[in-house]
């Protein structure tokens, strides 16, 4: 709405410009035409479109008139209808777009957010309230007051009120009435006692008041309060005075409150004591009482206590004997497991003697056919029982086919060929001739 606004004012502005600069500009033309007249060359006449211009100048009336029949009220304010013949009309305009007749009404706006009227002391720049106690006394009070105008009723105050309001109805009023009330009460009161009570008559009366107006008031808080030097110095040293008298009372107050919780802690500690005693002395009484119970049952117990060790020894002794039986009969079966063990260990070193001398006695008779045989294995088998370190080696007596004979016998035989050593036939059924022994040590 604000957009389609300034459009139709600047759509007639620009006709009603538009029209001007035509009658300008015609008016121009015919000036330099009257300028340039000349004997030679006639003036020439120029017309000026005033036909034109009016028709242009109508054709804007149109759009500046939409334009400014819109109004928009902002957020955070009201407006009052003001006619030229009716003058202020009942309502109140919200924030938004609105409707009016052009040039015959207009809108006043109002700012409805809250406002804070306050007085301070000690700054030029605010204003100080001054009022008198009952005693006559000067005293500064530091005010705020919280309000806002009521939307409901802004045409009852533009059409009776003086504006600004914030300057002409608030103060004075507020003024007004501490300055009313403040005379009935001490400074004493004022400062610290009623303190609460002076500030709610006021509230009361400023809301009732500034209401009748119009106006509606949210709060008012007393910050401070400005005594007289005099009274000041004067209160300080009483209030000194109370609060040293104060400090006694609580001392003393103290004190018997000690001296009361010690009487109430003797007569507790004496209850204690008589208490404990009586309970020691029952205590001894229940303790007797239950040993001559406990002697009414210790007979039987300690009866039941001798017959059960009686049967415990009948069934150690009986456990015993049987445990002596049972390792008799096991020592006899033992005994006789280690006959039978033995027997069986002699038949077979029995069996293992006839064996061996069995195996011996073949042995010695294959040994003795062998040495009948071949009488020289007795020297073998005598050098192989001179030391571990002897080598015994066979072979034939005439040495042939044999590598070692040229070795064993003297070094000219060694150098003769092979085949000039006499044939001799080859008995290979005969026994070997001799045995030929060498010995070598182990370090070499």
């Amino acid at each position: 709405m604000l957009l389609l606004k300034y459009l139709l004012l600047f759509t007639g502005a620009g006709l009603l410009g538009g029209a001007l600069a035509i009658v300008v500009y015609d008016i121009y033309r015919a000036r330099e035409s009257w300028r340039a007249e000349t004997p030679e060359t006639p003036r020439t006449a120029v017309a000026i479109r005033w036909r034109s211009s009016g028709r242009l100048a109508l054709l804007s009336i149109a759009p500046l008139l939409l334009g400014l029949s819109i109004v928009l009220v902002p957020a955070g304010s009201a407006g009052v209808l003001v006619s030229q013949i009716s003058g202020t009309e009942p309502g109140t305009l919200y924030s938004g777009a609105h409707w009016i007749m052009p040039l015959i009404e207009s809108v006043t706006l109002y700012d409805t957010r809250e406002k804070v009227f306050t007085t301070a002391l000690g700054e030029k720049k605010t204003e100080t309230l001054q009022v008198q106690s009952k005693e006559g006394l000067p005293m500064g009070l530091a005010i705020s007051v919280r309000y806002r105008l009521d939307p409901r009723r802004l045409d009852y105050i533009h059409a009776n009120l003086p504006q600004p309001i914030e300057e002409e109805i608030v103060p004075p009023v507020v003024a007004g009435v501490f300055r009313q009330i403040i005379p009935n009460y001490l400074v004493r009161d004022v400062f610290a006692a009623r303190r609460e009570e002076v500030r709610k008559l006021a509230s009361d009366a400023i809301e009732k008041k500034l209401a009748a107006d119009g106006i509606l008031v949210k709060e008012v808080i007393l910050r401070d309060i400005q005594l007289p030097p005099e009274y000041a110095r004067g209160l300080e040293g009483l209030l000194l005075k109370e609060q040293e008298s104060d400090r006694m009372a609580v001392e003393v107050d103290i004190k018997q409150k000690m001296v009361r919780t010690a009487e109430l802690e003797a007569e507790a500690e004496k209850a204690r004591r008589v208490k404990a005693a009586e309970g020691d002395a029952q205590i001894v009484v229940l303790n007797a009482k239950a040993q001559a119970d406990a002697m009414q049952h210790t007979l039987p117990l300690k009866q039941k206590q001798i017959e059960q060790t009686r049967l415990e020894s009948e069934a150690r002794k009986e456990a015993t004997v049987k445990n002596a039986e049972a390792m008799a009969q096991a020592k006899v079966i033992d005994s006789k497991a280690e006959l039978e063990k033995r027997k069986l260990l002699a038949d077979a070193e029995a069996n293992r003697i006839r064996v061996t001398a069995a195996a011996d006695s073949e042995r010695l008779k294959t040994e003795a056919a062998a040495l009948k045989q071949n009488p020289l294995l007795i020297q073998k088998i005598v050098a192989e029982k001179l030391s571990d370190k002897v080598q015994v080696m066979m072979v034939p007596t005439d040495g042939k086919f044999f590598f070692a004979n040229d070795v064993l016998k003297a070094a000219p035989a060694a150098t003769q060929p092979a085949q000039d050593a006499p044939a001799q036939p080859d008995n290979s059924d005969d026994p070997p001739a001799h045995v030929t022994t060498t010995a070598r040590r182990a370090g070499r």
